[in-house]
C-alpha cells in the first residue's frame, strides 16, 4: 500500500452518498474511483468517472473497496473483491442469507484480508458511551436489553423486509454491547403495506449468558423513533441513537420509607443523569475505524464479516421463527 490508502466505492444509492462524501474526507484515504450501472442520481461523484461494474473499479488498482449496492449483489461484489485481494466494508446486512454471508466470510478469511460490515449503529456516540459503562461495570449484572426502531417507510429498501433491513441493527447493537451471542429467538411479523417482505417485527431473544432481549421494529409509524435500554442491577441506561443521547436511571441507595409506594415501584427511584458526551458522525467513525485496520493500527473497532455472519442467522432465525410460530435455536456456520 502507498503513502495513501487508494479507495473506491460501488453503489451511489441513498447510503452511497454518504460513504462517497466521508470517503473524500478522510486522512490517508484517496477516492480514486467509483462505480454504479444506475448513474450517479445524487451527484456525488463529484468530478470522479462513474464506472459500471466492479471489475473496472478493480482494474484502477485499489486498496479496498466500499459496498453499498441492494443486499441482493453484496455475495457477487464482494467475491468478485475478494477474489482481487481487495480489502472490503460491505454495507449490512453482510448478504441476502446465510448461505452468503458464510460464502463471503470464508472468501476473505481464506486469503488473509480485512472484511467489514456496515453496522453503523455500533458507532452511535451513545452506544459506544454505554458499552465502555457497561465493560467498567456500572451497571452490575445485566438483565435485559430492550431496542425500539420505529418510523416511516424508508424508500430505498425494495430486496428485503424490515427483519433484515432494520432489525439487523438491533441484533448486532444487542450482541455488541452486552459481548453475548444469541442462542435463541421468537418473533412474530405482519404484511401492511401489500409488499413481499414483511414490515413489523416483535421478537424475544436470549443471549449466551441469559440475559432476555426484546426487540420491536417497523417501518409503519409516523413518528421515529431509536431507543436501546439496558436494564441491570444498579438501574437502567437508555440510549437514543437519534439524538446520540446516554441517560442513566439509578437505583436508590436509600429505602423508600413509604411501605405502599415501594411496594408498588418495586425497586427505588435514584438519580437520573444524562452524560455530556462527544458526538462525531457515526459513519464517519465507522470508515475511520476501517482504516485504521488497514492500516495496522491496535484497538482498531470494526464489525467483522464473521460478527456479521451471525447476525444474519439470527435474523433468518427470527423470520423462521415467525413462519412457524415457535422459538427458534440460533444456529451459525463455522
Amino acid at each position: 500500500m502507498g503513502t495513501k490508502l487508494r479507495a473506491a466505492l460501488i453503489g451511489l444509492g441513498m447510503m452511497g452518498r454518504h460513504h462517497c462524501r466521508v470517503l473524500r474526507s478522510l486522512d490517508q484515504v484517496e477516492l480514486v474511483a467509483v462505480a454504479d450501472p444506475n448513474g450517479d442520481a445524487h451527484g456525488a461523484a463529484d468530478g470522479l468517472e462513474v464506472l459500471s461494474s466492479v471489475e473496472e473499479l478493480i482494474a484502477k488498482g485499489i486498496d479496498y473497496c466500499v459496498v453499498a449496492v441492494p443486499t441482493a449483489y453484496h455475495e457477487e461484489v464482494g467475491l468478485k473483491l475478494a477474489e482481487a485481494g481487495v480489502h472490503a466494508l460491505i454495507e449490512k446486512p453482510l448478504a441476502q442469507d446465510v448461505v452468503g454471508a458464510k460464502r463471503l466470510t470464508q472468501a476473505f478469511e481464506s486469503r488473509g484480508l480485512i472484511g467489514a460490515v456496515g453496522h453503523i449503529e455500533r458507532y452511535n456516540p451513545a452506544l459506544q458511551n454505554l458499552r465502555k459503562r457497561l465493560e467498567n461495570g456500572e451497571l452490575g449484572s445485566i438483565y435485559q436489553v430492550v431496542t425500539r426502531r420505529q418510523g416511516p417507510f424508508p424508500n430505498r429498501i425494495s430486496d428485503v423486509g424490515v427483519v433484515k433491513d432494520l432489525a439487523t441493527h438491533d441484533i448486532d447493537l444487542t450482541a455488541w454491547v452486552t459481548r453475548q451471542p444469541f442462542v435463541s429467538v421468537a418473533a412474530r411479523t405482519a404484511h401492511k403495506s401489500g409488499r413481499e417482505h414483511e414490515d413489523l417485527v416483535a421478537m424475544v431473544g436470549q443471549l449466551a449468558d441469559g440475559t432476555v432481549t426484546n426487540h420491536l421494529v417497523n417501518w409503519l409509524s409516523p413518528m421515529k423513533e431509536r431507543v436501546t435500554i439496558v436494564t441491570g442491577e444498579r438501574g437502567c441506561f437508555v440510549a437514543d441513537t437519534l439524538t446520540a443521547d446516554l441517560t442513566f436511571y439509578a437505583n436508590a441507595s436509600v429505602p423508600t420509607e413509604w411501605e405502599a409506594l415501594s411496594a408498588f415501584r418495586g425497586v427505588s427511584e435514584g438519580d437520573m443523569v444524562r452524560y455530556a458526551i462527544a458526538k462525531p458522525e457515526p459513519l464517519r467513525t465507522e470508515h475511520e475505524q476501517f482504516r485504521d485496520a488497514l492500516l495496522g493500527k491496535p484497538g482498531a473497532d470494526i464489525v467483522t464479516m464473521r460478527q456479521g455472519l451471525a447476525t444474519v442467522a439470527v435474523a433468518e432465525a427470527a423470520i423462521e421463527s415467525a413462519q412457524k410460530g415457535q422459538t427458534v435455536q440460533v444456529s451459525v456456520p463455522e
